[in-house]
């Protein structure tokens, strides 16, 4: 764990992803197993996709609406993704309660390969005591998973809000979405610190504001470089409240 010049921390956002859960397991077996619950999901409500060539579709559809979305840095969604591959494939007008239903059975699948980090719930309830305030922004294509997962693992109670980009239409690092969050507590960026697993999402975008950026390493893809370097690093979440307590007691 590493230091910079101390400042006063009133509030705390967090990132989900890689931060607070993460993914045991290699992410493609679970996907092929999500795109056939996807497939079943449509034929039960009478939408005859084709089950072999389907899922594959709507797995390239998606890393196509992933890429474009990371190079705009606005965020439509999943639900918008699989209404547009299956107008393409003959079925337009498909009501959005069966698409939700196809896109649950999808996301009931991949969200078996999350995790809760062990030290999770003891460090938000230390910094709850502390007196510090909680949010959380993710960065994701379906607000109801995002929420269902919070759901799973019992987080809800920490948290003052939960933003996803799915919601607020900006991914981080765009500033709008840091802003909509800070402008939940009607706090300065310098009085928040941001922590997460991304560089250029977490640490860069929150950064920009004047935000004290603190990367998550664990699970974490990329090293520090250039304008991205944090203002501490963590390899455990263990270690927040002894380095926010310190940042709020000086």
């Amino acid at each position: 764990m590493s230091y910079a010049p101390p400042r006063q921390i009133q509030a705390v956002l967090f990132d989900l992803g890689d931060t607070l859960i993460y993914s045991p397991s290699a992410w493609p077996p679970y996907l092929q197993r999500a795109g056939q619950a996807l497939v079943d999901a449509l034929h039960a409500s009478s939408v005859m996709v084709n089950p072999e060539t389907f899922p594959v579709k709507f797995r390239q559809k998606l890393d196509e609406y992933y890429q474009e979305r990371d190079r705009h840095l606005s965020e439509t969604s999943t639900m918008t993704v699989l209404e547009t591959l299956l107008a393409e494939k003959g079925f337009p007008g498909i009501p959005e309660h069966t698409r939700r239903d196809a896109l649950d059975a999808y996301y009931a699948v991949t969200q078996t390969n999350w995790m809760l980090e062990p030290e999770a719930p003891q460090a938000l309830g230390n910094l709850q005591s502390a007196g510090l305030r909680l949010g959380m922004i993710s960065n994701a294509g379906d607000n109801r998973d995002v929420f269902q997962l919070v759901e799973k693992f019992r987080l809800e109670p920490y948290f003052d809000f939960i933003l996803t980009s799915a919601a607020c239409s900006y991914r981080k690092p765009h500033p709008r979405i840091f802003e909509i969050a800070l402008s939940h507590w009607n706090l300065m960026p310098d009085q928040t610190a941001m922590i997460g697993d991304r560089l250029d999402a977490d640490v860069g975008g929150s950064k920009l504001l004047g935000m004290y950026a603190i990367w998550a390493k664990r699970h974490a893809k990329g090293h520090p470089l250039g304008n991205t370097l944090p203002d501490a690093e963590i390899d455990s979440l263990s270690e927040i409240p002894p380095l926010l307590t310190y940042l709020t007691t000086l």
